[in-house]
């Protein structure tokens, strides 16, 4: 069902980065402020996030972009249009929902700005990651 060998590590590999270059724009450049709000810390300077905060993100991206394409892989997914419909569903279906799901908990106090912009990047991170596979 599952055959490692009908993957491109190379797609995997820019897929990856794809993913998490857009995540650091989407919360600093994008989002940065309004990122900040939904989580209660508008007002906080500045400071240089912790390694886990940098290396974390770019772990998941990779786990993301690896279970991706074994499942292209294993539903025949070869086409753009295919990939978009995938990247949509997974997007929209399990990756989204999971992160707006993941807001809606006491801890964060604005939960539907949290799970809007949280959840949009996960849904353009599936798109970008099913594109980027089905090209390479």
């Amino acid at each position: 069902m599952f055959d490692i060998s009908q993957i491109s590590w190379l797609g995997i590999a820019v897929a990856t980065v794809a993913s998490f270059a857009l995540g650091g724009v989407w919360f600093t450049a994008l989002f940065g402020r309004a990122y900040s709000t939904a989580l209660g810390r508008a007002h906080d300077p500045a400071a240089k996030p912790p390694l886990l905060m940098i290396a974390g993100p770019a772990v998941w991206s990779l786990i993301t972009a690896i279970v991706m394409a074994l499942l292209m892989a294993a539903l025949g997914i070869e086409t753009l249009g295919g990939a978009i419909g995938f990247g949509l569903l997974v997007g929209l279906g399990l990756l989204a929902a999971t992160s707006a799901n993941t807001g809606i908990n006491p801890n964060i106090p604005r939960p539907l700005l949290y799970g809007t912009i949280s959840g949009a990047y996960h849904l353009a991170a599936g798109l970008v990651i099913a594109i980027v596979l089905v090209l390479s």
